[in-house]
């Protein structure tokens, strides 16, 4: 094989960000990991089950502190005679070609939440395993994406966008070179499968669309929050409309001065869109293809350009001169992971029931 056919072989592979799941104490699932491998030679397998098993106990013991055998013997009577490389579940992550061994489901999620007790209570924990959140642009998306999974503030996550990642992305887009070309949501669902593969995740590479808007948010139970993060000015009034419709709350980070509006049409059907900023427009679709400097005059008051950081006007005038659309940083950006994510769980545990815009702006609060 030549070296243009591997590049051609690479490119052609599927965009698998799913992963396969076999369970060692089932008779059917053994034989199915003994034929992977055999298929798959260079197949790299993971097993620190032992010391998954050794922080357990240890969160089962939190008043004091096990002995090396008082661990060993917790560990011994928690595996009640199973043998560690049956218990648990073995997860095949295809596109790296790897077999990780982890505890099962549950003991998995109150492992990896358990530095989260008390500022997420048991009862908390087990209220956000059901929530849904769709997350729409998945540039500044990405980031949210992974911070609500990683604080594990929903059980699932359905994530649309209809780009690829390119170089420029990179500076916040937290991804690697070998990535470059990949649909930008499956590289978020393939890094939360490996953060946690027990989060369900749906995408939608083709971006959220008139089309399929209703589906993203309802198809397999109602979203619980729409986070809105995508450069499309149509796109953002419709997915509001729609989520208006269904009393779906939406939640969106501007990234400068560290803007965050909330908008809870859960609570009020009849709050109006961006409180009231998006303009009267009859044709969507009128919006669809403008390039970015017709957008600034609709996105202005929609993004509060009277309010933005000096920096950023100036950035707006220069696109189409020096830059070639606005910019953003990987600081903000991460800011906005933090706002976000902290948002949707006081939202989701009905700690928080206001809409509005809101700023955590670093100019202002550490001079």
């Amino acid at each position: 094989m030549t070296f243009k056919d591997r590049i051609q072989e690479t490119k052609s592979a599927p965009d698998v960000f799913t992963p396969v799941f076999y369970h060692p104490g089932r008779s059917s699932d053994q034989e199915e990991l003994q034929q992977l491998l055999q298929e798959i030679p260079h197949l790299r397998i993971y097993d620190e089950l032992e010391s998954q098993l050794r922080e357990l106990v240890k969160c089962q013991h939190p008043s004091r502190k096990l002995s090396e055998a008082e661990s060993a013997a917790a560990i011994a009577a928690h595996l009640n005679g199973v043998p560690p490389e049956q218990y648990g579940v073995w997860v095949y992550y295809p596109w790296g070609a790897k077999l990780v061994h982890l505890l099962g489901k549950e003991e998995f999620i109150y492992l990896r939440t358990s530095r989260n007790m008390h500022k997420i209570t048991a009862e908390e924990r087990t209220v956000l395993l059901e929530k849904k959140i769709g997350v729409i642009g998945l540039s500044v998306g990405q980031t949210i994406a992974l911070t609500l999974a990683m604080e594990r503030v929903c059980g699932e996550l359905r994530l649309a966008d209809f780009d690829d990642v390119e170089l420029t992305n990179m500076n916040r887009l937290r991804t690697t070179v070998d990535n470059l070309g990949m649909p930008k949501v499956i590289v978020a669902a393939r890094e939360i499968a490996e953060m946690d593969p027990f989060i369900t995740v749906k995408v939608f590479t083709d971006g959220a669309t008139e089309e399929n808007l209703d589906s993203f948010l309802t198809d397999g139970g109602k979203l619980d929050i729409l986070v809105e993060e995508c450069d499309g000015i149509d796109v953002k009034i419709l997915s509001r409309q729609k989520a208006r419709k269904h009393r779906i709350p939406v939640v969106m980070d501007t990234n400068d001065r560290g803007m965050l509006d909330i908008e809870r049409f859960d609570l009020d059907p009849e709050y109006p869109l961006l409180h009231g900023l998006i303009p009267p427009i009859e044709d969507l679709g009128t919006l669809k293809h403008l390039t970015n400097e017709e957008k600034i005059p609709i996105l202005g008051p929609m993004a509060g350009i009277a309010h933005m950081s000096p920096r950023m006007k100036y950035s707006l005038g220069e696109i189409g001169k020096s830059i070639t659309t606005w910019p953003q940083l990987a600081s903000s950006v991460m800011l906005g992971g933090a706002l976000v994510t902290d948002t949707c769980r006081r939202i989701l545990l009905d700690q928080l029931r206001s809409s509005g815009r809101y700023y955590v702006d670093f100019d202002q609060l550490i001079q």
